[in-house]
C-alpha cells in the first residue's frame, strides 16, 4: 500500500510455467463481486488474538503454559469494521503504544520531535515496523524461555512512507523529490531500514521500553557486521568492491516477515529489495548481454528503470555508489564496482537478539527471492528441520528448505546460538512447490543436478550457489506453480500443517493477454471483479486467500503433500458461488491476508490484513481463528467463460466454512495502516503487534498542515510529540489479566 510505487506488487515472472500442474480452464459467471449492505455496516466479530513469535509455532515447547481448563477461546465481543483513526480492540482489552518511529534506543539520544529535524537513526526506532519476535530475559538479565515481564523485542523496519522519491515524513519540508537527492536525506532514509532490538519491561502492569538497555541495537542497510553464509559464500556472484572475496554483505534491507529458530535466534526476511537499486541505460550492453542480465531482469531490475529513492545520486562516496548496480569497472569479476551488489540481498538473515557483537548471517542455502517470513515445521528429534517460505510477488512460488542435519533436542538451549544456526541452515536441500488439480502436490528439489535445471534454456547455472542465488530462475525451470503473492506462513502447533497467506493478485485473468497475466488454477482459482466504492473496478483476485498443506508420512522431509484453501478473503455480500466461497459473514469477512501466526500458547491462528480492496469500508484488521485441518471441507468447481465463448472449469478444495465461534475480527487499525507482526509473552497474556504506515495517503504538499494528514496516529493516542503519523508497536493486554483471545 505504498503511495508512489507498490514494490510489494513486483511482477517479474514472465516464465511460461503453468499456474498449476494441469490447469483446468473455467467459465466465469458474468456477475462480478457486488457489495451488499451487510458488508458495509456489519458488526464484525473478531476474536482472541494470541501470537507467539512471528515465525509460527517454533518457540521452545518448554515455555508453553498449559491452557486454563475453564477458558473459552474466541469468547470476546467482536470489533466492528470501521474507519476511525484509532486502534480498536474488543471490550475488556487495552491497547497501548509502546515503541514508535524515532523513539530513542540509548539514554543519550534526545526524545523524538517528530517534525522532520530529528537525526541519529542508528540509535532510534526505524520506520514501517513489521515482523516481530519475543526473547525473554530472566531476573538475572540472562536469556529465559519462560520470562513474561521482561524481554527483548526484535523487529523489522521494512520501508518508509513515500511520495515520488522522498520519504517525506522524515524531512522538515517533505524532502527532495527530484534528482540528485541530498546526502543528508539519503543517510536518514537508509538508516530507518533494517532491524531493531529493544528491551521492554512490565512494571506495575505498565509496559515500557528501556532506552538505556545495553541490549538495544539497530542493524541497518549500512551495517557492516553481516556475513554471507552457506553455499554462496565466496562465490563469484558475491564479489563486490566492498567484499572482494565474496564473504561479506553490507547491511540488510526491506525486512518484512520474521521467524524464530528452535535454538532461540531471530530470522528476518529481505523482501522487495531490488527496487532500491539502479542500472544505467547502457548496462545490458556493458555486460555483453550475458546471463547476469537475465538474472537482473528476473529479479525486477531492468536497465534504466528508476530506483525507489534515488539513493545512488547522494554523492560520490561509496555508501551511495553501492546503490548503482551498473557494470562500471574494468575488472572481470566485479571487485571494482557494485555490479553484483544485488546478489547480496534477498535472503533469510539470522541474528542473535541477545548478543549484538555477533555477526548476522545471510543464509544463502534458503534461496534468494522476496522473502516474507520463515516458519519451521514442528521439530522432531532425529529428523531434519524444515523451513517454509513464500516469495511475495505476483506469480511467484512457495519454497521449503530441509536441513542436512537432524534435530537434537539439546540444541534448543545452546551456548552459541548463531553457530548452531550454521549447523542447521547452511547445508540442506531447497525445494519449490507444485500444486496439482487433485488436491495433492509435490516438492521439487532445486539442485544443479536436476535435469530440468541443467537443461534450462533460459539461464545456464554454473553451480549450486548459482541455483540458490537465482532460485526464481531455477523454480521456473522445474515448472513450479505460480501463486497469488505468497506472504507470511505459519505452522499449526496442533497438527503441524503449514498455512500460507496469498494476499492478492491483479494478474489473474480468464483470458491472459501478456504482462505476466495468469489463468486461474486449482490452488489460485478465483478471477472476479471487485467494485471499490461502488465505482473502481479491481480485477483478478483482489481479496486473496489462505492456503494450507499437510506433508505426507515422511514429515519435514516429505516430497509430497495434500492441500486445500482454509479461507477465501471476500466481502460478506459477495457472490457465494464464485467469490465468497468460505461463506464469510459481516463479523468475519476480510481482504488481502498478509501477516499470519499461530500462537504456541493458545493455538489461535492470527490473521492480519494489508488491504487496498476493502479500505473504502474499513481500515485493515486482525482476525482470530480456530481452524480445522486439511480435507475437512469439499471440492468446489468454478465456472468461467473465455473470450471465444467456450466454457472453462476449475476445481478447487475449500476447507469447512468457519462458524462465528471459529473466526472473529479482533482488531481494526488506524487509518491507512497495515496490521503486521505479532508475538506474545510465553503465558499469552501480553501481545505485541505492529501498526505500519498510518496516514500513508497524505500528500507531500500537505506536510505543513497537520489538519490535512490522513492520520495523526499515534500522537492522537498520546504517544510522543508532533502530529506526523508514525509506524509503531502496540502491546495488548486483557483487563482481567487473562490470556489474549479468551
Amino acid at each position: 500500500m505504498t503511495t508512489l510505487l507498490d514494490f510489494n506488487d513486483e511482477n517479474s515472472n514472465t516464465s511460461p510455467n503453468p499456474t498449476f500442474d494441469s490447469v483446468l480452464q473455467a467459465r466465469l459467471s458474468r456477475r462480478g463481486l457486488l457489495r451488499g449492505g451487510a458488508a458495509t455496516a456489519g458488526t464484525s466479530l473478531l476474536g482472541g488474538l494470541a501470537l507467539a513469535g512471528c515465525g509460527g509455532g517454533d518457540d521452545n515447547p518448554a515455555a508453553t503454559p498449559a491452557p486454563v481448563a475453564t477458558e473459552t477461546l474466541l469468547s470476546f465481543a467482536a470489533v466492528a469494521k470501521n474507519r476511525l483513526d484509532a486502534v480498536t480492540v474488543p471490550p475488556g482489552y487495552t491497547a497501548s503504544v509502546l515503541y514508535a518511529l524515532g523513539d530513542p534506543l540509548t539514554a543519550a539520544t534526545p526524545a523524538y520531535k517528530n517534525d522532520g529535524t530529528d537525526t541519529g537513526f542508528d540509535n532510534r526506532a526505524g520506520d514501517h515496523h513489521d515482523g516481530i519476535e519475543w526473547f525473554g530475559l530472566g531476573a538475572d538479565g540472562k536469556p529465559s524461555a519462560s520470562a513474561v515481564a521482561n524481554g527483548l523485542l526484535a523487529m523489522n523496519h521494512e520501508a518508509t512512507t513515500d511520495e515520488r522519491l522522498s520519504s517525506f515524513f522524515l524531512h522538515a519540508n517533505g524532502g527532495t523529490s527530484t534528482l540528485p537527492r541530498p546526502a543528508a536525506e539519503v543517510d536518514k532514509e537508509v538508516a530507518i531500514h533494517g532491524v531493531s532490538v529493544v528491551e521492554v519491561k512490565n512494571t506495575g502492569g505498565k509496559w515500557a521500553t528501556v532506552p538505556a538497555s545495553a541490549f538495544n541495537f539497530r542493524l541497518t542497510a549500512l551495517s557492516t557486521n553481516v556475513q554471507i553464509n552457506g553455499p554462496a559464500r565466496g562465490n563469484a556472484l558475491m564479489v563486490t568492491k566492498y567484499s572482494p572475496d565474496g564473504t561479506q554483505a553490507r547491511g540488510t534491507l526491506n525486512n518484512c516477515g520474521t521467524g524464530k529458530t528452535p535454538w532461540g535466534t531471530f530470522l528476518t526476511g529481505e523482501e522487495n529489495w531490488a527496487g532500491y537499486f539502479f542500472r544505467n541505460a547502457a548496462d545490458d550492453t556493458a555486460r555483453n548481454n550475458d546471463k547476469s542480465v537475465a538474472s537482473l531482469k528476473r529479479y525486477g531490475r531492468n536497465a534504466a528503470a528508476a530506483s525507489r529513492h534515488g539513493w545512488e545520486t547522494g554523492g560520490a562516496d561509496d555508501r551511495y555508489a553501492r546503490w548503482n548496480n551498473s557494470k562500471l569497472g574494468a575488472s572481470t569479476d566485479g571487485r571494482d564496482d557494485y555490479r553484483n551488489e544485488l546478489n547480496t540481498f534477498g535472503y533469510i538473515v539470522e541474528l542473535d537478539a541477545y548478543d549484538k557483537t555477533r555477526a548476522a548471517r545471510k543464509r544463502t542455502a534458503l534461496g534468494r527471492f522476496a522473502h516474507e517470513s520463515a516458519a519451521f515445521g514442528n521439530p522432531v528429534a532425529g529428523q531434519p528441520l524444515a523451513v517454509y517460505m513464500g516469495d511475495d510477488s505476483r506469480g511467484e512460488y512457495i519454497y521449503k528448505f530441509v536441513s542436512a542435519a537432524s534435530w537434537l533436542a539439546a540444541d534448543a538451549n545452546p551456548a552459541d546460538r548463531v553457530t548452531t544456526g550454521d549447523k542447521y541452515l547452511d547445508s540442506g536441500k531447497l525445494y519449490v512447490a507444485r500444486f496439482n488439480s487433485d488436491g495433492k502436490g509435490d516438492w521439487v528439489e532445486l539442485s544443479v543436478g536436476n535435469p530440468a535445471i541443467a537443461a534450462y534454456a533460459g539461464y545456464k547455472f554454473a553451480d549450486q550457489a548459482d541455483v540458490l542465488v537465482n532460485a526464481r530462475l531455477a523454480a521456473d525451470a522445474v515448472g513450479a506453480t505460480k501463486m497469488d503473492r505468497p506472504e507470511w506462513c505459519s505452522t499449526n502447533v496442533a497438527n503441524g500443517e503449514i498455512y500460507f497467506t496469498l494476499t492478492n493478485n491483479s494478474n489473474r485473468a480468464v483470458n491472459p493477454s501478456g504482462s505476466g497475466q495468469m489463468s486461474p488454477d486449482s490452488a489460485n482459482p478465483r478471477v472476479y471483479t471487485d467494485l471499490r466504492s461502488g465505482t473502481t473496478t479491481q480485477n483478478g483476485n483482489p481479496n486473496g486467500h489462505i492456503l494450507r498443506l499437510k506433508e505426507a508420512a515422511a514429515g519435514s522431509a516429505a516430497l509430497a503433500f495434500s492441500w486445500d484453501v482454509y479461507a477465501f478473503g471476500a466481502e460478506s455480500g459477495a457472490a457465494p458461488g464464485s467469490v465468497n466461497l468460505s461463506s464469510l459473514t459481516a463479523d468475519q469477512d476480510f481482504s488481502s491476508p498478509d501477516g499470519l501466526v499461530f500462537s504456541p500458547s493458545t493455538g489461535i491462528l492470527w490473521i492480519q490484513t494489508d488491504d487496498g480492496a476493502y479500505t473504502d469500508v474499513t481500515n485493515c484488521m486482525m482476525l482470530a481463528a480456530l481452524p480445522g485441518q486439511v480435507g475437512d471441507g469439499a471440492k468446489k468447481t468454478l465456472a468461467y467463460t473465455k473470450a471465444d465463448g467456450s466454457a472453462l472449469t476449475v476445481d478447487t478444495y475449500v476447507g469447512k466454512a468457519p462458524g462465528a465461534d471459529k473466526l472473529k475480527r479482533f482488531l481494526v487499525g488506524a487509518r491507512e495502516s497495515e496490521i503486521t507482526g505479532l508475538c506474545e509473552t510465553p503465558d499469552g497474556k501480553a501481545m505485541f503487534i505492529n501498526i505500519q504506515h498510518p496516514g500513508e495517503g497524505t500528500k507531500m504538499a500537505d506536510i505543513a498542515d497537520p489538519a490535512k494528514y490522513t492520520s495523526q496516529w499515534p500522537s492522537n493516542a498520546g504517544h510522543g510529540a508532533g502530529k506526523r503519523p508514525r509506524s509503531a508497536t502496540i502491546v495488548i493486554t486483557k483487563n482481567d489479566g487473562g490470556r489474549i483471545g479468551s
